[in-house]
């Protein structure tokens, strides 16, 4: 696969994956069209010897795997499904003021200001109840431009270019429509009928998002940046499943995508569950075998990385500045917030070299807090040699992100490439 099919693949999918349910249901799709069979957790595994397979929970999280004859020290990796977000409600109409308005949660780390004067719209999972009796799941995406979040204007808060602070209770309610006969419940219905879902008695509960619906773009003048939402960590999500759909079932590979990463991985579907420890142990049965396959393999964790911001270059230490398209960075952390080490970091970088990619490494400053990823508590979980590496990217955590074009790509040629 050429760059530019790489990256247009990549936009596409950016687009099509508003919220970690359809990231799962996406990547579920390719794998499904690479040959990969599904598994239920709820059902005995039968596993055939070269076959490829995978498994969902929650509709949030996956694994996907080879399974070679032989060959059982695996390369995996790692990255998560979610990013942050402002989350509906259960009870989330407010009307007053000759508008009605949705209540909003924050989930994760979110940069807040930059979802003011945004065209947003509102996905997710709805869970009701059929005229049969029985509960049932299915994903919505309105994908029409359905709320805002509007600015005060500057008139009337002469310091919003100066101390601006964002009250995430009263000030991030998107509003909606002057329609003050709106009932959420009509409003969900009609959601479910466009997608051929008349059947609803009664609807239980939901887990919606806003997303914006600006699509992801090439920008600069060359095409140097993908901008997007969700490049946290839906680049790694690309990556990695692709990754694992370009290489045959002789190769020992498998795929992790968790969710709830930006709020502490602590769920049955996050990277501290036992989606993954639970799915190895079904693979191999055997103590010891699982035990020598752990202790043979390693995991890269794939997420996102700082890269040096061009107008606040003191943010980073100076001999640790990622720039964008100058390929994946390692991250190291003494204190363990990341899970290089020494080794793990031998094997990456020969694999890189061995095809002539390009590496950086950051550690962020000692006089700043730092971020974690699912490295440290994968390797904890599992005790797999675990590595850390990020793409560069700018404005982590914002409505909007920046990378560059060519560094998902090296990843990926890496990860190809990668040495057993």
């Amino acid at each position: 696969m050429n760059k530019e099919d790489f990256n247009e693949g990549l936009l596409g999918f950016l687009d099509a994956s508003p919220t970690p349910f359809h990231t799962t249901q996406n990547m579920s799709m390719m794998f499904e069209n690479a040959g990969f069979v599904k598994l239920e957790e709820v059902e005995k595994w039968k596993l055939v010897a070269g076959e490829k397979y995978y498994v969902t929970r929650n509709d949030s999280s996956i694994i996907a795997f080879t399974y070679p004859k032989e060959k059982r020290n695996y390369l995996m990796v790692g990255a998560h499904t979610d990013s942050p977000n402002l989350k509906l409600k259960p009870n989330p109409v407010i009307k007053e003021h000759g508008v009605v308005k949705f209540g909003v949660e924050p989930y994760g780390g979110l940069l807040l200001t930059p979802w003011f004067d945004r065209d947003l719209s509102l996905a997710g999972r709805i869970s009701y109840l059929d005229m049969q009796g029985s509960i049932q799941d299915v994903l919505i995406d309105v994908k029409k431009s359905i709320a805002t979040i509007p600015s005060l204007a500057i008139h009337l808060d002469d310091k919003a270019n100066r101390d601006k602070t964002v009250n995430k209770q009263r000030d991030i309610c998107p509003i909606l429509t002057t329609n003050e006969n709106f009932e959420i419940e009509r409003f969900l219905r009609w959601q479910l009928d466009r997608i051929g879902r008349q059947d609803v008695r009664e609807i239980y509960a939901s887990e919606l998002s806003f997303y914006d619906t600006q699509k992801a773009s090439f920008v600069g003048l060359q095409d140097d940046f993908i901008s997007s939402a969700r490049l946290d960590n839906l680049l790694s999500c690309y990556v990695g499943m692709l990754s694992l759909c370009s290489v045959d079932a002789t190769k020992p590979i498998l795929f992790v995508a968790s969710d709830h990463e930006e709020v502490g991985s602590s769920s049955t579907s996050g990277a501290a569950g036992s989606f993954l420890e639970s799915t190895l142990k079904r693979v191999f049965g055997d103590i010891d075998e699982y035990m020598q396959m752990i202790r043979s393999s390693m995991m890269v964790s794939a997420d996102n990385a700082h890269a040096i911001h061009p107008n606040f270059p003191s943010k980073h230490d100076e001999r640790h500045t990622p720039y964008i398209n100058k390929g994946v960075v390692i991250k190291v952390n003494a204190n363990q917030r990341y899970a290089s080490n020494s080794r793990t970091i031998a094997k990456f970088m020969d694999s890189a070299k061995s095809i002539a990619e390009p590496l950086q490494h950051f550690v962020t400053r000692n006089d700043m807090g730092c971020g974690s990823t699912i490295g440290p508590i994968t390797a904890t979980r599992l005790g797999i040699e675990t590595i850390d590496v990020g793409l560069p990217t700018l404005g982590m955590h914002s409505i909007r992100e920046l990378a560059g074009s060519e560094d998902a790509y090296s990843l990926y040629k890496i990860l190809v490439a990668f040495k057993h």
